[in-house]
C-alpha cells in the first residue's frame, strides 16, 4: 500500500548565499512582502531536502503542493523536470534516479519576473516552498500519480443518483478497479468492480441520494477507490463528494438543488502576517471559522489555486466556491505565456474536479486593465473552451474591471460573469453602484451578473463621526457596505456578490492610509486579532443567530460632537444602557439603530446594548470635550488625506466655471483643443516611465468615463499629491 511522508526539513540560500535550516513549508518573503517599499525579494531560491531511504520493490514519488513561480527539481545532481506555476500540486518520479540510501533533492524555486502568470497584480508574490512537500512510495501497480497533479481518479455525481468514476490505474495487467461509496456513517452504499484498464470507468446508481445542500446540510459521501489483484490491494486512493445540482437565471440569481439561494459571500486571500503563503492547517481552519461566524454561504479564492485542504473545508461547510486561476490584470503577448494560462487551469480544474463546493471556474481577473486586444480575445476564448471541455458540469465565470463597457465582447465571453465595481472608494459615489448595476441589466437581460469584488479600506487607527470616502476609517468603511448591502437586497437579479476582502492582506506596493505594504479591505485585521465593525454589519445581515454590536470601540474619546451610537443588530429592537441605566430604545432600520447624542459623563462610561433580550454587547466610550486628533489621518500620511482633502480647499484648487479642471471626464480633457494635447503628453512621459506602452493606452480608453480626479484617487501613491494640484493649475487655463 501507499506510504507517504511529510518533508519538514530543509536547507535553503539564495543569491549565493551560505544554506540555512528552515522548517517547511517556506517563504522567504514573510517580512519584506509585507512591509511596503514594492522592493521585497524576486529572485532564484534554492532548497536541499534529504529524502527517506527508499523501499526495495516499491515506486517513489516527490510531490509539491505549491512553489512559487517557477521550480526545477533535480535528485542526487540529475535533473527530474520544471513545473511552471505556482499554485498547483505537482509531482516528479524518482524510482530511477535514488540510491539505497543519502538521496538529496534539489529544487530551484524562482518568483522573478518571467512568462508565468501572475506578473502583475495589487498582492505580493510570495516566492519558496510555500506549501506541503510529500514523498511517497507505491506498488508498481498504482493510480496515476502524474496525471495533472491528481490522484488518478475523478467522480461525476449527479443529483438524481447516476456517479460516474473514471480511474486511471498504471502497470495494472491482471487487475480490477473496486469502487465502494460510503454514507457519512461510513456504510457502504454503492459497490461496483471492474476489470482494470489505462482507463477504467465505472457507473453507479444510488436511489435518492441525500443532497450536498450548501451551509444547510453540507452532506458529504466518500468514494473509496481500490486497484486488487488476487484479492490483494496494491493501491487505494479516496476522495469526498457532493450529490447537487445548480443553475444561474439571469433574472432571479442563484438556484441550488432547485431552489433559489442568493449567494452572498466573500473573497479571500491566503496570506497571513509574518507568514506570507508559508500557513498551516490551523491557519486555514481559523479562516473558515471567521468566515462561518460572518455569515457567507460562498467564497471567491482568489486569484489564484488555493490549497486542496481550504477547498476540503469548503465542501465540508457547505461553502459555493467560485476558483480561479491567476490570468489577472496584465496580458503577456507569445505563446508560452498563453499556453501557461491553459496549463494552470488544466491543472485548476482536474486537481479539484471531485469538490461538490466548486460551481464556478474564473478563467481571468482584470485581464483587460491594459485594454482589450484580438490577441487578449483569443486567449480568452481558448481558456473557456478549454474549461468547458473538460467540466461541462460548471460554468464558467470572468472577473471584469470596472471600465469595461457593458456591450463589450468581453461581457459575452464566459457563462456568467461578475465585475469588480468601486464606486464609492476609488471614484464616484458608492449610490452609483446602483444606477450601473441597473443600466447593466436592463442592456444584458439574458446576462446572469455579479459583483465579483467591492469595498473600502478601514484602519483601526482612523476614525470619525462623519467619515468621508478615503478617510480610512472604520465608520467609513461601515457606512459604504451598508450602502452596498441596501442596494444587493433590492436587487435579486445579482447571481453573487463578494465583499472584497474577508481579511486584509499584503499588497508590498502600497503605502495609503498610513500603513505601508497592506490592503486594508479587510472585514478582519491580517493578524486575525481584530473583526472590523463592519464585519458585524454582514453578521446582522447574514445570521439568524440573535445577535448586536456596539460600533465605534475603537473611537473610544468622543467629545460632545461625537456622541452618536450605532448599533449593529438582526433582532427587532435594540434597548440602550449607559452606565447601567435604561437610556433608550429603537426599532432597528436596515439592520440598525442610531441612537444620538448619546449622554456621556465625563471619563468612563459603560455602554450596554441588549436587542430582544437573546443578544448583549458592552463597550467602553470615554467622554471628553474636545476631539481626540489621534484618531484623523495626517496630512501627507499615505495618500488619503493629503491631495484629497485639497480637492475641498479653494486655496489649493480651484475650479472656475467655464473652465477645464481635473473633475472633467478624461474624454471630454482629451478631445480638448488645448487640454487634450497637454494630457497626452503627461500620459506619454508615465508610459515610458512604467513601461506599460500601448497597455497604458489601452487602459486609457476604459477610463474615459471617468472624472480625472476618480482616476488620480484610483492611483494613489502612484499619483503624488503635489502633481494633482499643478494638473489641475494647467488645466484651468483651458477655456471649455
Amino acid at each position: 500500500m501507499r506510504r507517504e511522508i511529510v518533508l519538514e526539513q530543509a536547507r535553503f540560500a539564495k543569491n549565493g548565499e551560505a544554506f540555512v535550516p528552515v522548517i517547511l513549508p517556506h517563504t522567504w518573503n514573510a517580512q519584506d512582502g509585507q512591509d511596503g517599499g514594492d522592493d521585497y525579494w524576486r529572485g532564484h531560491g534554492v532548497y536541499q531536502i534529504d529524502l527517506p531511504a527508499p523501499t526495495a520493490g516499491m515506486r517513489q514519488y516527490i510531490q509539491f503542493e505549491g512553489a512559487n513561480h517557477v521550480a526545477e527539481v533535480s535528485i542526487n545532481g540529475k535533473k527530474l523536470g520544471i513545473h511552471r506555476g505556482g499554485f498547483s500540486t505537482f509531482r516528479f518520479e524518482l524510482t530511477d534516479e535514488l540510491r539505497k540510501e543519502k538521496n538529496k533533492l534539489t529544487v530551484d524555486v524562482t518568483n522573478e519576473n518571467c512568462d508565468v502568470y501572475p506578473q502583475q497584480a495589487d498582492f505580493t508574490f510570495f516566492g519558496g516552498l510555500y506549501r506541503k512537500v510529500t514523498f511517497i512510495e507505491v506498488q508498481d501497480a498504482h493510480f496515476d500519480l502524474l496525471k495533472d497533479g491528481t490522484q488518478g481518479i475523478f467522480v461525476t455525481p449527479h443529483a438524481a443518483g447516476l456517479t460516474r468514476v473514471d480511474a486511471f490505474p498504471v502497470n495494472a495487467d491482471g487487475c480490477s478497479v473496486v469502487v465502494d461509496i460510503r454514507d457519512a456513517d461510513g456504510d457502504v452504499v454503492l459497490s461496483q468492480e471492474e476489470k482494470a484498464e489505462a482507463h477504467t470507468v465505472l457507473k453507479l446508481e444510488m436511489d435518492k441520494p441525500h443532497l450536498w445542500d450548501g451551509v444547510k446540510d453540507p452532506y458529504l459521501y466518500t468514494v473509496e477507490v481500490r486497484l486488487c489483484k488476487e484479492g490483494k490491494t496494491l493501491d487505494s486512493v479516496s476522495t469526498k463528494i457532493g450529490y447537487r445540482s445548480f443553475h444561474v437565471d439571469p433574472e432571479k440569481g442563484f438556484f441550488l438543488n432547485g431552489r433559489s439561494f442568493p449567494l452572498h459571500g466573500v473573497s479571500r486571500h491566503q496570506d497571513r502576517l509574518d507568514k506570507g503563503w508559508a500557513i498551516s492547517e490551523a491557519d486555514h481552519r481559523e479562516d473558515m471559522e471567521l468566515i462561518k461566524e460572518v455569515g457567507a454561504n460562498t467564497i471567491r479564492l482568489a486569484h489564484y489555486q488555493h490549497a486542496q485542504f481550504f477547498y476540503d473545508l469548503c465542501d465540508e461547510e457547505g461553502m459555493v466556491v467560485w476558483a480561479e486561476i491567476p490570468f489577472i490584470s496584465l496580458f503577456m503577448q507569445g505563446q508560452e505565456a498563453k499556453e501557461n494560462t491553459l496549463s494552470q487551469m488544466r491543472e485548476l480544474i482536474a486537481q479539484n474536479y471531485n469538490h461538490p463546493s466548486i460551481c464556478f471556474w474564473g478563467i481571468a481577473n482584470e485581464i483587460t486593465i491594459g485594454g482589450e486586444s484580438e490577441a487578449l480575445y483569443r486567449n480568452l476564448g481558448e481558456l473557456n473552451a478549454l474549461t468547458k471541455a473538460l467540466d461541462p458540469s460548471r460554468l464558467t465565470a470572468m472577473a471584469h474591471v470596472s471600465m469595461v463597457p457593458m456591450n463589450s465582447e468581453h461581457v459575452y465571453l464566459t457563462d456568467v460573469l461578475s465585475y469588480n465595481h468601486y464606486f464609492g472608494w476609488y471614484g464616484g459615489e458608492v449610490d452609483e453602484n446602483a444606477s450601473w448595476l441597473d443600466e447593466f441589466h436592463a442592456k444584458n437581460p439574458d446576462r446572469a451578473l455579479g459583483l465579483s469584488e467591492y469595498g473600502a479600506e478601514a484602519i483601526l487607527t482612523w476614525h470619525s463621526e462623519k467619515p468621508v470616502n478615503h478617510d480610512y476609517t472604520e465608520e467609513y468603511q461601515a457606512y459604504y457596505h451598508h450602502e452596498m448591502l441596501k442596494i444587493f437586497e433590492k436587487r435579486p437579479y445579482l447571481f453573487s456578490t463578494y465583499v472584497w476582502n474577508m481579511f486584509d492582506f499584503a499588497a508590498d506596493a502600497r503605502d495609503e492610509g498610513g500603513c505601508r505594504g497592506r490592503n486594508n479591505k479587510g472585514l478582519v485585521t491580517y493578524d486575525r486579532k481584530t473583526k472590523k465593525d463592519s464585519f458585524f454589519l454582514y453578521q446582522a445581515y447574514w445570521t439568524v443567530k440573535p445577535m448586536v454590536h456596539i460600533c465605534g470601540a475603537r473611537f473610544a474619546e468622543r467629545a460632545p460632537s461625537q456622541r452618536d451610537v450605532t448599533v449593529y443588530t438582526n433582532c427587532d429592537h435594540v434597548t440602550l444602557l449607559i452606565n447601567g441605566e435604561r437610556a433608550d430604545e429603537k426599532k432597528a432600520v436596515n439592520r440598525a439603530c442610531v441612537f444620538t447624542d448619546v449622554k456621556l459623563t465625563a471619563g468612563a462610561n459603560t455602554i450596554e446594548a441588549r436587542a430582544d433580550g437573546a443578544a448583549v454587547d458592552v463597550i467602553t466610550l470615554y467622554g471628553v470635550q474636545k476631539p481626540n486628533e489621534a484618531y484623523s489621518l495626517p496630512q501627507g500620511a499615505g495618500t488619503a488625506a493629503n491631495w484629497f482633502d485639497a480637492l475641498g480647499n479653494e486655496a489649493k484648487l480651484e475650479f472656475p466655471e467655464g473652465y477645464c479642471s481635473i473633475q472633467d471626464k478624461l474624454g471630454d480633457l482629451l478631445n480638448h483643443p488645448q487640454a487634450g494635447p497637454m494630457l497626452e503628453k503627461m500620459m506619454a512621459a508615465m508610459a515610458e516611465r512604467t513601461g506599460m506602452g500601448a497597455g497604458m493606452q489601452g487602459m486609457l480608453k476604459m477610463l474615459r468615463a471617468m472624472r480625472l480626479s476618480d482616476i488620480i484617487k484610483m492611483a494613489g501613491n502612484k499619483f503624488p499629491a503635489g502633481m494633482a494640484v499643478e494638473l489641475n493649475e494647467k488645466l484651468i487655463q483651458f477655456k471649455k
